[in-house]
């Protein structure tokens, strides 16, 4: 049966097309009529520009100069600066020769002449083939598709192409656990953007029918890739990988164009994983994201890495866990392999390092789709993710729960009860709990509006202080009020309780009773007392 290409097979062939052209122009880079590459980056919102290339001595020039400088103060600066390079490389030749060869002797039997005296060179800037004027200014001078022209060198000037700004792989990688790179994009777009991973290739291994032998990183010249056949921004490791390391090769693009690609090496080499998880059975029920009418959340406390390194944590908490697993780099896979089989619409997170969301969180979850915020509290924080696909975020409230009990007259009450316990004031007025607030709109029905509400409250085994002294229906009072003003179509609650054994975890995330101005319909299947999925039909 004949079928169309889907928009995968389409980027394959396109990015197949385009390194076929990026090594042809490689080879044929000395060819008459090839021309150099010269970057200018330009945004309105900053002073200066920058302008990127390599001169014909084999030096690289990066510029900044002001957006409304004159061109041909540039034109003049470069042109300086090539006469200083032509400079240096007659010196060093010069150098190269008068050097005594391996006998002793001299280099050169005689003196021979003087080189000439090198005058600078000619440097215009053509626009549609016509010379831009010197008086033009900068911003307006450097257009995309201008030629540079230093000497007999054309430069074919590309004004802000897609360019990663950020490109790195994890520190740890485990077989059977996707490898997320953490990539900034400027002027690009991920999806439009493309992939290709290399593996190391074994001592004395033949040539797999898999790719081919890769020679395109100059890094590792005793290294030898072989090509896979995995063409995505993410790449699972198999148990063959063990032992090698990995290379993604990455082009950026914004749909139109494509930027200079880079190749980024992974530090460690693929470690064994721990073999089946707890999660891979639950993994069964979540193989597809929800339709559009319904919803999945999770909520997890996924232990800031500062309170998995302490001694009480290792001895009284967690003296099951073997000292390996305790550690963050091993920890960030499972959290990162469960998140995204769960395929969620909605994520809530406890105890998250700030490190952890920026380094490991967003990458892995925005390779599937998501996009979070985030609030620091002390050590930790909270975070929330949502499906860009279904939603966007309308507005962001974070509450403070000891700055609302003094300040909100809907606590005034409890207020007045804890005056009469100093002690037990005081610790509460100590504590960080916060509550993050997160309003998003459908992207299918602007009308259609919820609230997630996320926190995680204070709890510790030798701790006297009651431990939900502000109450849950208080909390959600405070959430109510905020729904209220935003309007919304109906309300999740990822509220991790960290209470004592025994307390119901699905009372934390059902409605509240309290009376709403909407309906929501929910249907809660809870898997393990620190996971909870809800899928929910909203109607007003």
């Amino acid at each position: 049966m004949w079928r169309l290409p889907g928009a995968r097979a389409a980027l394959r062939v396109i990015r197949t097309a385009v390194e076929k052209l990026s090594r042809a122009e490689a080879e044929n880079q000395t060819a008459a009529g090839a021309m150099e590459r010269a970057v200018v980056r330009c945004v309105p919102s900053e002073p200066k520009l920058s302008l990127s290339f390599a001169l014909a001595d084999g030096s690289h020039k990066n510029m900044q100069r002001d957006q409304s400088e004159p061109l041909g103060r540039v034109l003049s600066r470069i042109a300086t600066n090539a006469l200083k390079g032509h400079a240096k490389a007659a010196a060093a030749k010069k150098s190269r020769k008068s050097r005594p060869n391996a006998s002793g002797g001299a280099a050169c039997s005689g003196p021979g002449p003087e080189p000439a005296v090198a005058c600078e060179p000619v440097v215009k800037l053509y626009y549609r083939e016509e010379a831009v004027a010197e008086d033009v200014l900068n911003v307006d001078a450097w257009q995309d598709g201008a030629v540079l022209q230093i000497g007999d060198v054309k430069y074919k000037v590309e004004r802000n192409p897609p360019a990663f700004t950020e490109l790195q792989l994890p520190r740890y990688i485990m077989a059977g656990f996707p490898v997320c790179p953490k990539l900034s994009l400027e002027f690009g777009d991920p999806a439009s953007s493309l992939f290709r991973w290399y593996k190391e290739a074994k001592p004395g291994a033949t040539e797999p029918e898999v790719g081919v032998p890769s020679s395109l990183s100059p890094s590792s010249p005793s290294s030898s890739w072989i090509e896979t056949d995995v063409e995505e921004r993410v790449y699972t490791p198999s148990n063959a990988d063990i032992g090698l390391r990995l290379k993604l090769h990455c082009t950026p693009g914004d749909g139109q164009r494509f930027g200079p690609s880079r190749e980024l090496e992974s530090v460690c080499v693929v470690e064994a994983g721990p073999g089946t998880c707890t999660f891979d059975h639950r993994h069964l029920y979540t193989k597809k994201v929800t339709e559009d009418a319904l919803i999945r959340t999770v909520s997890y406390n996924i232990l800031a890495d500062t309170y998995a390194q302490t001694e009480f944590s290792r001895t009284v908490l967690y003296p099951y866990c073997a000292p390996y697993a305790l550690e963050l780099d091993y920890r960030q896979n499972l959290i990162q392999k469960e998140l995204t089989g769960y395929n969620a619409d909605v994520i809530c997170l406890q105890e998250v390092d700030r490190a952890v969301f920026s380094d490991s969180l967003v990458p892995a979850l925005e390779a599937f789709g998501l996009e979070g915020v985030f609030r620091i509290k002390q050590h930790e924080g909270l975070a929330t993710f949502y499906r860009k696909s279904k939603f966007s975020l309308l507005s962001q409230h974070d509450i403070s729960f000891y700055e609302a009990l003094e300040s909100d007259p809907l606590h005034k009450e409890l207020l007045e009860k804890l005056v009469l316990y100093p002690s037990a004031q005081e610790k509460v007025l100590q504590r960080s709990s916060v509550l993050q607030v997160s309003v998003l709109q459908s992207t299918k029905d602007s009308s259609k509006r919820i609230c997630v509400a996320n926190t995680h409250l204070y709890w510790h085994p030798k701790e006297n202080c009651p431990s939900i002294l502000i109450s849950p229906q208080k909390q959600n009072e405070e959430t109510i009020s905020v729904i209220k003003k935003a309007e919304t179509k109906g309300v999740v609650h990822g509220i991790d309780l960290d209470l004592a054994k025994g307390v119901p975890t699905l009372d934390c995330i059902s409605a509240t009773p309290i009376q709403m101005p909407f309906e929501v319909s929910l249907l809660c299947f809870q898997a393990q007392s620190w996971c909870k999925y809800i899928a929910f039909n909203v109607t007003g």
